[in-house]
């Protein structure tokens, strides 16, 4: 294979952008694990009464990831993020208003490998989350298992992120005054498996929880497709049935998280690495659907919504999809 090695004359802003998007891709793959070995590292030294100090910290605020979590806006404000946005590039898209008083669970669309258009439209203000929706306040759901881990709990806490847990949503979307988003990555790890450039298939058919969850809080729904989201990494070959999709699928069930084979560019070079593509994601904002609140909704009920929200994508993504280089013969699948 030949190797199409990074120029020495690239522009300071641009290596600024690389290193930016290298951070987030540490803490993405890694920063957990560091986390989690300075834990034990703490627990075994000399410092041992600090890290019982913190056990006892853990315990105590075990609670607040399902309880809007601890955001600060100092950290969704650094200067890295305007960096990171700037790499691919992100910008975030606005079609319609939506009214602070109402409570929202965005539907994001498509996963992709690490969700890159949800964390940067919604855990940094660096596409100008609060300008565009005032009033508004973003919160992306993540797997809770994340939230157990030392310290690396703080770090995403104070973007935004909170668990995914059902009394986490609950508490997001029933906020007396209205003003929450709960962002709902709904094909979930299962669909990372399908993200690779050009893929359409969403995993949502069978996805209803999300649906319930607004019908019992009265959140209106609002569908999110991020352009350009699938086009960040290559994956391997893993069609479904094949011996790869399987071992994937087995691992996924049991440690929670998926763990699609990846690969883009590197750091100083262009042919292989851990870094996703320079591609644009253009992440838009739907319509909201509304909805009235039902505290024992039917499955009459979560059907209909559900199959209103299916149609309100669609809409979106056919309206959208010329603009953002999709040919006018590719359509959504969903499974």
């Amino acid at each position: 294979m030949k190797i199409e090695f990074a120029p020495l004359n690239i522009p300071l802003r641009r290596r600024l952008q690389t290193a930016a998007v290298v951070q987030w891709v540490f803490s993405f793959l890694a920063l957990a694990q560091c986390c989690l070995a300075a834990f034990v590292l703490l627990c075994l030294s000399d410092w041992w009464i600090l890290a019982a100090l913190y056990a006892g910290w853990l315990y105590l605020d075990r609670d607040t990831p399902i309880s809007g979590g601890r955001k600060s806006h100092w950290i969704r404000s650094w200067a890295v993020w305007r960096y990171f946005r700037d790499y691919f590039p992100i910008s975030l898209v606005k079609t319609v208003d939506l009214d602070p008083r109402n409570n929202y669970l965005f539907g994001f669309h498509p996963h992709g490998v690490l969700v890159a258009g949800a964390f940067g439209n919604f855990c940094t203000e660096a596409s100008g989350f609060s300008e565009l929706f005032p009033g508004l306040t973003p919160y992306l759901l993540m797997l809770p298992f994340w939230f157990r881990v030392p310290f690396f709990r703080e770090y995403i806490m104070c973007g935004g992120l909170v668990s995914s847990e059902k009394a986490s949503a609950s508490y997001l979307l029933s906020r007396p005054g209205g003003g929450a988003v709960a962002v709902l990555a709904v094909g979930g790890a299962p669909e990372s498996l399908e993200a690779r450039p050009g893929a359409l298939t969403l995993q949502i058919l069978q996805r209803k929880g999300f649906i319930k969850l607004a019908l019992k809080h009265g959140a209106w729904l609002v569908p999110v497709f991020s352009f350009g989201e699938n086009e960040l990494f290559d994956q391997m070959e893993n069609p479904v049935g094949s011996r790869l999709r399987r071992v994937q699928e087995r691992l996924q069930r049991i440690m929670g998280v998926a763990l699609p084979l990846i690969h883009a560019r590197g750091v100083f070079q262009y042919s292989f690495g851990l870094l996703p593509y320079r591609k644009p994601i253009n992440t838009v904002v739907g319509r909201p659907i509304p909805v009235v609140q039902n505290p024992s909704p039917t499955k009459e009920d979560i059907e209909s919504l559900h199959e209103r929200y299916l149609q309100g994508l669609t809409e979106l993504f056919e309206e959208n999809k010329e603009k953002y280089g999709i040919t006018e013969d590719k359509h959504l699948t969903f499974i």
